[in-house]
Formats: C-alpha cells, sequence, structure tokens
C-alpha cells in the first residue's frame, strides 16, 4: 500500500507539471507573444487574433483541467483517502471536462472562429479526437455517478449488519 501512494504522489507530480507546463506554453502562445510583438516590432497589435487564440485553445482549457483532476485524486490516494469515492469524485470531474472540451472542440470553436473571424472555418468540425474525447468524458461521468450509487447501497448493506 505504501508504494501505491508513492506512486500516487509521484503521479500527482507529473500532472501538476504537465498542467503548469502545457498552460504556460499556451498562456505564452496565445496571450504573451502578441504583446511583446506589438512592444518590439510596433506590429499591430489586434486583440482579434488573440482572441481567436484564446477560442482556438478552449477545448486544451478542459482538458487540462482533466488532467489536473486527476492529479488531485492521486494526490488524495496519495494521503490515504479511501478509494472508492475519490475514484467516483475523481470520474465525475474528468468526464465533465473532458465532456465539454469534447463539445467545445467539436461545436463551439469552429463556430465562436467564424464570428471572430468571417468567413473561416465551416459550420462543424468533424475532430475525430474531439469527438471520442467527449464520448469517453460522457462515459466516465455515467460511471461515477455508478460508482456513487454503489457506495450508497454498500452503505445501507452495512447498516443493516
Amino acid at each position: 500500500m505504501d508504494r501505491f501512494r508513492r506512486r500516487c504522489g509521484q503521479f500527482r507530480g507529473l500532472a501538476v507539471f504537465m498542467v503548469v507546463s502545457v498552460g504556460t506554453l499556451l498562456a505564452l502562445a496565445g496571450w504573451v507573444r502578441p504583446l511583446i510583438l506589438w512592444r518590439r516590432d510596433g506590429m499591430a497589435f489586434s486583440g482579434l487574433e488573440v482572441l481567436a487564440d484564446t477560442i482556438w485553445n478552449l477545448p486544451a482549457a478542459f482538458y487540462l483541467f482533466a488532467v489536473w483532476s486527476i492529479g488531485r485524486a492521486m494526490g488524495q490516494l496519495s494521503k490515504g483517502r479511501l478509494i472508492q469515492p475519490t475514484l467516483a469524485s475523481a470520474l465525475r470531474r474528468v468526464g465533465i471536462a473532458l465532456g465539454l472540451g469534447g463539445l467545445a472542440s467539436v461545436f463551439l470553436v469552429v463556430n465562436l472562429l467564424r464570428l471572430v473571424k468571417p468567413g473561416t472555418g465551416g459550420y462543424l468540425h468533424f475532430d475525430v479526437p474531439g469527438m471520442t474525447l467527449g464520448m469517453i468524458g460522457g462515459a466516465l461521468f455515467l460511471l461515477g455517478r455508478v460508482a456513487d450509487q454503489a457506495s450508497r447501497v454498500q452503505a445501507e448493506l452495512d447498516e443493516m449488519i
């Protein structure tokens, strides 16, 4: 059990590193780089370009939240929290994050980009990885609810005994 907790702690560290590093790179590329170019080269600053980059990175924000949620659950397990409630909660949070990221990738991004930059993109972006992550997210959310239900039934049975 100690080895499992140690591994969970290591995984939490990896998740935090991933979220911080990837999140920082996305922020630098989408928000800081245009400001640096504007200040350094006198290039025209386009708020619409920054908004377009933000919209483009919207699914990534949801996916990074999913990774953060997994890391949080691993951190709780490394501290000795019970597996069942931690797993159920993590499944729900990760499921929602992946589902929303998939929905954003398929439906929101292309349509919002069309509003910001007329003439770009179609009405629907057939992003197969986004669709897959969205479906997996929905399934994980449902599994989290089933795990919660099983926990409640187990508690009732334990009370009867």
